[in-house]
């Protein structure tokens, strides 16, 4: 990069450009991937369109390996013969759900903490690396307990999600933090219809295209490989993009606290961003459990991500379950072509409306009115096993694609405010911490919904809240949680946030 009076200049010799004198100096220094980085979005103020396709597609790593295995886990279960009975296989199928939940949760907080000593690219290509192949390894399992490995590993050695999160702030200015972290939902909401897709169409593939894949064939053998082939296949695309990935992690040794009083060095954007990063390094730049800010919003993202589980764990079963039983007995292609909606609806909502909402109301306030928006409508959801015919379809999509907007727009409006709450220094941990709480509660969640749906299947006929209505009611409340964990003492704002 262009910069000093002589091309032999030390790599560490901070470069310097005059603004207006009553604009602060901006400082750059050669040969810092950061710097490099901060330099382009301050001649670029708009968004970086490229930037954030590249996050989302690599997010998209992240997401199908999770959503494929919804179509076909239960049919694994049943030809790995670990379970005894028919009623047994959910029970074994939790397991490999949740071991990938468990080893994020375990080393989350550690990739994030590698993240910020030795940068980015190196977690992210490592990521997906392991990635594609563990992913290959489960579609090739021919024993239960190599399932559960595979996923557990394909878990702990994968740090994309949270240095994704801290990637998405540092390749944009301010004013378009809600847009890049609004994609890892858009991502998310593309993996949840490519996903299982993806796994309910290429899974046992000798069964529904005989002519392509004959039964002697690799596939027959392993009949659960073609989709993890495909999004192998896919994932090794995205390990050579990201030749063209920039590192953002700042790699020259900061100056003493007196030169930079001296030199009131703020940053190249002028007031703006690094104003902000230098006027909460004092009390941010500490042990992270002391960043209350930090810690309030990490609480505020795991409640969202319970309540986000919880649905996706319990809304199956209840669309599935009898009438008599207060459900809406539902196929499961139903449940799917619901899911498929909301995801399309997600995809629209994230990238184009959202982030004009949190820009005109802020994180917090958009927050109050999700949360409270979600706990109305989670009350009409029992009414639903009265509708029949048309309405039905159209009503159940239409609280479908509410409620994912609702929760979605929480947990993007919480990772804001963790964003906006530490430096980059302690970006990525940060978010290796929220990452590895999110997978805990995540973790925790289907084994309460399940526990819960079954109690409430056998009080058809309580006085208090009878069937569903309970199921709904504690829903309820764990939105309730949220909406009350938006208001002080509880959610502390970042100093930025509070005195704009």
């Amino acid at each position: 990069m262009a910069g000093g009076s002589s091309e032999g200049e030390a790599a560490a010799v901070p470069l310097l450009e005059e603004e207006d004198q009553e604009q602060p100096t901006a400082v750059y220094f050669d040969g810092c991937p950061g710097c490099i980085i901060d330099r382009e979005k301050a001649e670029n103020t708009g968004i970086p369109y490229w930037r954030f396709f590249h996050i989302w597609i690599i997010n998209l790593v992240v997401c199908l390996p999770i959503s494929s295995i919804f179509p076909f886990i239960y049919f694994m279960i049943r030809d790995l013969h670990v379970a005894k009975r028919v009623e047994d296989i959910g029970f074994y199928a939790g397991f490999i759900g949740a071991s990938l939940m468990l080893g994020r949760a375990l080393t989350s907080t550690i990739w994030g903490m590698v993240a910020d000593r030795i940068g980015r690219k190196p977690v992210i290509v490592f990521g997906i690396f392991t990635t594609l192949v563990f992913n290959t390894l489960f579609g090739l399992s021919v024993h239960y307990w190599m399932a559960v490995a595979t996923r557990f590993l394909l878990g702990s050695l994968n740090g994309l999600l949270g240095t994704l999160r801290a990637y998405a702030v540092e390749v944009s200015r301010p004013e378009h933090h809600a847009i890049g972290l609004s994609l890892i939902s858009t991502s998310w909401a593309i993996g949840l219809i490519l996903g299982p897709s993806i796994g309910g169409y290429l899974a046992q593939p000798t069964e529904k295209y005989p002519k392509l894949f004959p039964a002697n064939s690799l596939f027959g053998r392993f009949p659960y490989f073609l989709p993890c082939l495909c999004i192998t296949v896919f994932c090794l695309g995205i390990l050579f993009s990201c030749v063209w990935l920039q590192e953002t992690l700042h790699t020259h040794k900061l100056e003493k606290e007196e030169d930079q009083a001296t030199k009131t060095i703020n940053g190249h954007l002028a007031g703006d961003e690094e104003n902000v990063e230098q006027h909460i390094t004092l009390t941010m730049n500490k042990n992270l459990f002391q960043n209350w800010p930090l810690i309030s919003s990490i609480v505020l993202f795991c409640i969202a991500a319970f309540d986000d589980m919880t649905y996706m764990e319990l809304f199956p079963l209840w669309a599935e379950s009898d009438r008599s039983y207060g459900g809406l007995s539902l196929l499961s292609e139903d449940v799917g072509q619901v899911f498929a909606i909301t995801g399309g609806c997600i995809l629209l909502y994230q990238t184009f409306i959202f982030p004009h909402i949190v820009k005109i109301l802020g994180p917090v306030s958009t927050s109050r009115v999700v949360a409270f928006s979600s706990m109305v409508l989670l009350f009409t959801y029992p009414s639903m096993t009265h509708l029949s015919g048309f309405w039905l379809p159209i009503v159940l999509n239409v609280a479908s694609a509410l409620k994912a907007n609702f929760v979605v727009t929480l947990i993007t409006c919480s990772l804001i405010l963790q964003n906006n709450s530490v430096t980059q220094d302690q970006r990525a941990t940060a978010n290796g911490l929220a990452t590895t709480l999110m997978s805990f509660s995540k973790a925790l969640a289907p084994i309460g919904g399940g526990i819960v749906f079954s109690w409430v299947q056998k009080r058809q006929h309580a006085f208090f809240f009878p069937g569903d209505q309970m199921l709904f009611f504690l829903m309820d409340l764990i939105m309730f949680m949220a909406l009350i964990w938006t208001f002080k003492p509880f959610l502390s704002l970042p100093e930025q946030l509070s005195s704009s």
